[in-house]
C-alpha cells in the first residue's frame, strides 16, 4: 500500500504524515485488501474544500472530509498483480478543528475518524440508509478502537452521519 499526501501550503494538520499512513494501513488491513493500493490524502483550507465540495457533491459550502472513488480492490477489470488506484481523501483541517470542539473532542481524534471514514466510503461503505449508516459506523468505532488502544476512547463521540 502507498500514501500519497498533498498539503496545501500553510495548513498545518493535527495528526502526522505517519500515522495517516498507520491508519490507512490499518484500514486495508483489517477490511482484507489483498491487493496493493494507492491511496492520496489530501490536506486542504476551507476555501478548496468549498470548490471541491461544489464539484463533487454540489454542495456549494466546505465539509470535513471528501472520499473521491477510482477503483475498488475487488475490481474484476484489474488485471492480477495490478495495484488499485483506490481514490483521494481529502480533509479540511481547520473545518475538523471546530467541529472537534462541538463534539468535545480533540482535532487529532477527529481527524482520526475522519480519515477511517473517507477511507471506508472508498472501500464502499455508505450511510445514506440507516442500516447502512449503523455498519458503518460501529465499523468506524471498531478501527478507531483498534488504531487507538493505548488511549482513552471513553469520552470520544464517534458517531458523525445523523441529518446527511
Amino acid at each position: 500500500m502507498r500514501v500519497f499526501l498533498s498539503l496545501d501550503a500553510d495548513v498545518p494538520c493535527a495528526i502526522a504524515e505517519d500515522e495517516i499512513e498507520r491508519i490507512c494501513e490499518l484500514v486495508l488491513d483489517k477490511e482484507g485488501v489483498q491487493r496493493d493500493c494507492y491511496v492520496s490524502v489530501s490536506v486542504v483550507d476551507d476555501a478548496r474544500m468549498q470548490e471541491l465540495n461544489a464539484k463533487w457533491r454540489a454542495q456549494d459550502r466546505p465539509t470535513d472530509v471528501l472520499s473521491l472513488e477510482c477503483e475498488r480492490p475487488d475490481d474484476p477489470e484489474l488485471a492480477d498483480g495490478e495495484p488499485c488506484e483506490l481514490g483521494d481523501v481529502v480533509v479540511a483541517p481547520a473545518y475538523i478543528a471546530r467541529q472537534a470542539e462541538g463534539f468535545g473532542t480533540t482535532a487529532a481524534d477527529e481527524t482520526r475518524l475522519l480519515l477511517i471514514h473517507g477511507l471506508l466510503h472508498l472501500l464502499g461503505y455508505d450511510h445514506l440508509e440507516d442500516d447502512e449508516a449503523e455498519l458503518m459506523e460501529r465499523r468506524e468505532d471498531e478501527l478507531l478502537a483498534l488504531h487507538g488502544t493505548d488511549r482513552d476512547l471513553s469520552g470520544v463521540v464517534l458517531t458523525r452521519h445523523e441529518g446527511e
